[in-house]
Parts: C-alpha cells; structure tokens; sequence
C-alpha cells in the first residue's frame, strides 16, 4: 500500500455519499479539503491555547477568544475527522448528519465559527488559527457552487432572444446581453453651478 493510498484511506469516510443535491466534486477538492480541515483546527487549538496564556498579561478578552477558538477547532476536528475521537460515541453520528447537509451549511458553520476570535483579540494566533478555518469554509464555499459551465453553455446563455420586426425571433449576440435593458446613457452636462444652456 503506498504512501497516498493510506492518507486517502485515513481522509475517506467509509459511508460519505455526496449530499443532496451537491454536485460531484473532484478528488482533489474533496481529500484537499478535508486535509485543510483537519490542519486548521490543529492549528486552531495550539493558537488558541497560546491566546488562553495570554491571561499573564491580563487580557480577557484574549482569554475568551482563546477559548471560542479552541471549541471551534474541536468542533471541525470533529466534522473532519471523526476518526480521531474514537472513545466518543456520537461523534460519528454528529459527522454523518453533518455531512448530509448541503455544503453551504458547512461553508457557514466553519466561517461563523472562525470570525468571533479574529474581532475579539486581534493578532498572528487569532489570525492564523481562525483563518485556516475560516479559509476551510470559502474552499466549501467555493465547492458548493459546483463546477463551472462549458463555453458551449455560457455562450448560450448569453445569448439574447428578441423578436424582430414581424413578430418572429430575432436572435442577437452582443456584449451587453444580460444587463438591464432600460438603462439610460451617460450624459455630460457642464459643471455644477455654471448653466449649459447659455
């Protein structure tokens, strides 16, 4: 068994289908976020350990924010990988129903749950550690709005259908053909106070 074969193996749920109505995904987006996931709350624990110590410098809200980001890499270590939380029981159950949520429900947990640290105590833990999920959440972001169409398609839909001048279909192609069709031209007066008429 090779190296790549083994880290897929450890990535890879053994009942994770796509969610309803998800689109398929490469293998690359589906392994490489997951891996991104469980580096970010790896990430996101030591960081938020380090602002937790921050409490010798007496500073609260630093304390708090330590602990937001501590709870909220547990809670994607948890959505990631389950495997690593064998001695819980639920954690597979919180993983399945999770995971047949659409990807956008994903994409907002893990950026909600990574903004409340960065506003609270603004610095390179917080950053790094909150970024890397809030990171993991635009890369589901990014996978719940599917692939993008063919050229074939978009030239398609940019097309525009109008009717010509005996009531058939007239078909234009042009630059403009999805804006707003009553839109007024520019026009250029003289400068504010001065009258153009004159």
């Amino acid at each position: 068994m090779s190296i790549a074969e083994k880290i897929t193996g450890l990535l890879a749920r053994p009942n994770q289908q796509d969610p309803a109505g998800g689109p398929e995904q490469p293998w690359y987006l589906k392994y490489g976020s997951r891996l991104l996931g469980i580096v970010a709350a790896f990430f996101a624990i030591l960081f938020g350990l380090w602002n937790v110590l921050s409490i010798i410098t007496l500073s609260v809200s630093c304390l708090v924010a330590g602990i937001i980001q501590m709870i909220a890499g547990f809670i994607v270590m948890v959505l990631e990988a389950p495997c690593c939380f064998v001695c819980i029981e639920q954690v597979n159950g919180i993983a399945d129903k999770v995971d047949a949520k659409p990807m956008y429900f994903r994409a907002g947990l893990y950026c909600a749950l990574a903004v409340p640290p960065i506003f609270m105590c603004f610095g390179l833990a917080s950053l790094f550690g909150s970024g890397l999920i809030f990171a993991t959440g635009a890369v589901y972001a990014m996978m719940a709005l599917g692939k993008k169409a063919s050229a074939e398609d978009m030239r398609a839909a940019a097309q525009q259908t109008g009717y010509g001048v005996n009531g058939t279909a007239a078909s234009t192609t042009n630059d403009r053909a999805g804006i707003v069709n009553n839109a007024q031209p520019f026009s250029f007066t003289g400068a504010v106070g001065t009258d153009s008429n004159v």
